[in-house]
C-alpha cells in the first residue's frame, strides 16, 4: 500500500519537477518563454506517448530542456523526443527550424519554407538582373517519386537565398542517420527532407542567439541530421529524479 502512494505521487509531481528543472535554468530560457504553456504542453505529449517512459526521467528530461531553451513546443511538433535503441534523441523539426530562424535572423526574415519537387513540377532558380530568382509549379495532385527538395528564405528587405537537394543528396543525408529507416525518417520522410535542406540553408543565415546555450543545442542538432556521429547523452544535475514513471497528470488539454 505504501509503495503505490509513493507511486501515485510521484506520477502526480511530475509536472512539478519539469517547472523546478525549468527554475534552475531560468537563465538559459527566452526571455519570452512561456512556462506554464511548456509544461502543460509537454505533459500532453507525454500522455499521447507513454512509451517515452521505458528511457526514464532522467533522459526524458534532458530532451524537453534542450527544447525548452530554444523556446520549441513539444506538442505542437516544433521538436521531437525519438527512441533509438536506449537513447532517447532530441530533434528539432523542420517547423521548429523555420521559428527559430525567423526569431533569431540578423537579417530580418519575412519568411521561409522548403518544398518537395516531384517528377513532372516545374522547378528553376537562377539570378536575373542580379537577382535571384525562383520559379516553382507544382502539378495539381502529383503523387509521383520526390527527385528533389529546395528551401528559400525571404527577407524583409526583398532579397532571397535559396539551398537545393537533388534525391540523391537527400537520400546520402539519411544514409548518414543513425535511424534511417526508422523513426522521423521513416514515419515522416518529407518533413525529414524538407528539413535536411532548410538545414544547409541555416548554414548561410547569419543568427543572434540571446545565449550560448542556445546557439550549441540548435547546431548538436544540425550535426545530427547531417553527419554520422554517435549521439551522445546529455547530463542533467545530479538531484534528478531516475525513477521510471506513467504520465498520469498529463491528462490536461494542450495549449494551441
Amino acid at each position: 500500500m505504501a509503495e503505490a502512494v509513493v507511486k501515485k505521487e510521484e506520477k502526480k509531481n511530475f509536472s512539478l519537477v519539469i517547472t523546478d528543472k525549468l527554475d534552475s535554468i531560468q537563465d538559459a530560457l527566452p526571455k519570452d518563454f512561456n512556462k506554464a504553456r511548456f509544461v502543460q504542453n509537454a505533459l500532453s505529449l507525454l500522455n499521447e506517448k507513454p512509451e517515452l517512459a521505458k528511457f526514464g526521467q532522467a533522459k526524458i528530461m534532458a530532451g524537453l530542456m534542450r527544447g525548452a531553451m530554444l523556446g520549441l513546443d513539444f506538442f505542437n511538433k516544433e521538436a521531437y523526443l525519438v527512441g533509438y535503441g536506449n537513447d532517447l534523441q532530441y530533434q528539432t523539426s523542420y517547423i521548429g527550424s523555420q521559428k527559430i530562424i525567423k526569431k533569431y535572423a540578423i537579417h530580418k526574415v519575412k519568411n521561409i519554407y522548403a518544398e518537395l519537387v516531384r517528377e513532372d513540377d516545374v522547378f528553376e532558380t537562377g539570378i536575373e538582373a542580379n537577382k535571384r530568382y525562383v520559379t516553382f509549379k507544382p502539378k495539381a495532385f502529383n503523387s509521383k517519386p520526390v527527385i528533389g527538395c529546395f528551401a528559400v528564405v525571404e527577407f524583409e528587405d526583398g532579397d532571397i537565398q535559396v539551398e537545393t537537394m537533388n534525391l540523391e543528396e537527400l537520400e546520402a543525408v539519411r544514409k548518414k542517420s543513425k535511424m534511417a529507416n526508422a523513426g522521423a525518417w521513416k514515419d515522416f520522410t518529407g518533413e525529414m527532407q524538407k528539413k535536411s535542406v532548410i538545414r544547409r540553408l541555416c548554414k548561410r543565415i547569419e543568427i543572434d542567439f540571446e545565449n550560448p546555450e542556445q546557439k550549441q543545442i540548435f547546431e548538436a542538432d544540425t550535426d545530427i541530421a547531417t553527419e554520422p556521429a554517435e549521439i551522445r547523452d546529455v547530463e542533467i544535475s545530479s538531484d534528478a529524479n531516475s525513477v521510471d514513471f506513467p504520465f498520469e497528470d498529463a491528462e490536461v488539454k494542450p495549449v494551441e
